[in-house]
């Protein structure tokens, strides 16, 4: 077995702020074809890390700020994640970084529906970093559902991290599904087709603004538990 401590460490060291390690066969419930061994066939293991997303960008009048933050730290984690696969590769590791959000192939135009490659908050959820919301976004105990999510697919076998034990969602806490402007939420899905519009607004000079981030924003736990 690979030192999966060592590995975390060094990433953690190049900038993230969370990290944990989730082998392969734990994403045997993912659609087909969008399984990690779905992607790179040699895949063992993934590695799982995350940048914490400033909170105080929520709370604000202009949706600005959030969404220059989040296309900000999409590329960062993006560009992690090379470095990261850079890294192991010279150690004869081979290493397949995975967008953290865009590009990907799957979408039913009708629904208004896209999957990516590998579902990052599931592969959070897989390599122990948080819990699943009622939202359906991850939630960690530190940063709660503020971070950015990036994986890179390995072919060492590495000790896999335990799935995060807290409860993340008080139990008759339902204020992110009663807030949702959209009715998008119903406790374990999202309809993109309904929050899409929002949450992705198109603005008349060709920007994507994020400008609906209610879910986020309401949770209790938006910041840590």
């Amino acid at each position: 077995m690979y030192d999966a401590v060592f590995i975390k460490e060094t990433i953690l060291n190049m900038g993230a702020d969370l990290c944990g390690i989730a082998p392969a066969e734990r994403f045997s419930e993912a659609p087909e074809g969008f399984k990690p061994v779905d992607i790179f066939k040699e895949c063992k293991s993934v590695i799982v890390f995350a940048k914490r997303v400033p909170g105080s960008s929520l709370n604000i009048s202009s949706c600005i700020p959030y969404t220059h933050v989040n296309n900000v730290l999409t590329q960062v984690v993006d560009e992690l994640g090379i470095e990261i696969s850079m890294k192991l590769e010279s150690q004869g590791i081979k290493a397949v970084p995975v967008p953290s959000n865009d590009p990907y192939e799957y979408w039913e135009a009708e629904n208004s529906f896209g999957r990516a490659i590998l579902s990052m908050k599931h592969a959070a959820f897989l390599a122990g970093l948080g819990g699943l919301g009622k939202s359906t976004l991850l939630i960690n105990k530190d940063f709660g559902n503020m971070i950015q999510i990036g994986a890179v697919l390995v072919d060492m076998e590495l000790e896999g991290d335990p799935l995060a034990e807290y409860r993340v969602c008080p139990p008759n806490c339902s204020i992110c599904i009663d807030s949702c402007p959209q009715e998008a939420l119903d406790g374990e899905t999202v309809s993109q087709k309904l929050c899409r519009p929002a949450s992705n607004f198109k603005h008349e000079k060709g920007y994507i603004l994020k400008k609906c981030n209610i879910c986020r924003r309401v949770c209790p736990n938006y910041l840590g538990l």
